[in-house]
């Protein structure tokens, strides 16, 4: 199977995860992102409980699905984040949050995320997609004026936390793909460079490829995927629209997600802004052949039907490359008209 369509589950973590494996097999689905979140996966239960790993595989086999990543968000984002608040009380697992001392707090997110990649080891898959938090996103603006020095030491913590928990990764045979988004330590193309050179370039750490936010920050998601072609490990598949009128702008002005003054908005694959095409004919130079798996996040669509709209207007994308290289076949030409 070439490059299968995923439907990644973390925005049904409100559902049974049976429930979403029967809706993505109906839809057709050939498998799932499985988030870390509600039942769909316990990184706990993974690598303490005997027969929980099977029983997961033996459900998704049942629905005749594959899993080729889990997702482990939430819990990544406390490993760097500084301050830890109640907006990770609210996303964080119980015991994770503990007492909500703020390195207890993170030491136990980092426990966790090297326990994902024992976990991911087990399920068989070799890609653990997550974010990673940052201790220097908070200094974004750079106004009051921030020292370098301030922000190396962010760069730094990243990777005194993260290289323990990669050397884990490296143990088991995963790795670790890093989705590039505001609020993580790597948010844009010149952030991932040096996010990277923090953790001495180690191919554990990759990236997870979303198009939507380089969109949103006018970045060109196709030469990022160019510019990275050795760390594009995972493809999320989550489209944006830009609405820019004189009035809206980048950073939202902290309007809910689904407002749009806030001037862009996550929209159902392929209505939006994300140059579709190119973005897999990158794919298909760079020699990606891992899932695509469709992210829902439209606000303005409901679920059950954009969801399986998706993976539709997935696989139409989904072509494979020619059988041989452009340069093959135009030296074949070329030795044709010659005679």
């Amino acid at each position: 199977m070439s490059r299968p369509i995923t439907l990644f589950t973390g925005q049904w973590a409100d559902l049974p995860f049976d429930e979403v494996c029967a809706l993505a097999a109906k839809w057709g689905y050939d498998g799932v992102e499985i988030a870390c979140s509600g039942d769909h996966f316990e990184v706990d239960r993974a690598v303490g409980e005997d027969g929980y790993v099977e029983a997961k595989l033996a459900q998704l086999d049942r629905h005749g699905l594959k899993v080729f990543a889990i997702s482990n968000h939430l819990v990544g984002q406390a490993i760097c984040d500084d301050p830890i608040d109640f907006r990770h009380q609210a996303i964080l697992p119980t015991r994770i949050w503990g007492d909500g001392e703020p390195e207890g707090v993170r030491q136990r997110a980092a426990a966790d995320m090297a326990d994902a990649a024992r976990a991911a080891a087990k399920l068989g898959v070799d890609t653990v997609v997550g974010f990673t938090g940052s201790k220097i996103w908070k200094y974004v603006a750079m106004f009051p004026p921030v020292p370098e020095s301030v922000i190396e030491d962010g760069y730094a913590d990243f990777a005194r936390r993260w290289n323990p928990i990669l050397d884990v990764f490296d143990e088991v045979g995963v790795r670790f793909a890093h989705e590039v988004h505001p609020s993580e330590i790597a948010y844009d193309y010149w952030t991932t460079k040096r996010a990277m050179a923090a953790v001495g370039n180690r191919p554990a750490f990759g990236l997870n490829w979303d198009p939507s936010h380089f969109v949103w920050q006018d970045l060109d998601p196709v030469g990022f995927i160019l510019d990275f072609a050795d760390r594009i490990y995972h493809v999320d598949c989550k489209d944006t629209r830009k609405r820019f009128d004189g009035r809206n702008g980048r950073l939202g002005s902290h309007l809910p997600w689904g407002n749009p003054r806030r001037g862009w908005d996550f929209v159902s694959t392929g209505h939006g802004d994300v140059p579709w095409e190119d973005c897999f004919r990158a794919l298909n130079a760079i020699g990606y052949r891992g899932p695509i798996s469709v992210e829902w996040e439209d606000a303005g669509m409901d679920r059950l039907r954009g969801a399986q709209e998706a993976v539709t207007f997935v696989r139409n994308l989904v072509f494979d490359p020619p059988t041989a290289s452009f340069d093959a076949a135009f030296s074949t030409q070329t030795d044709d008209s010659d005679r």
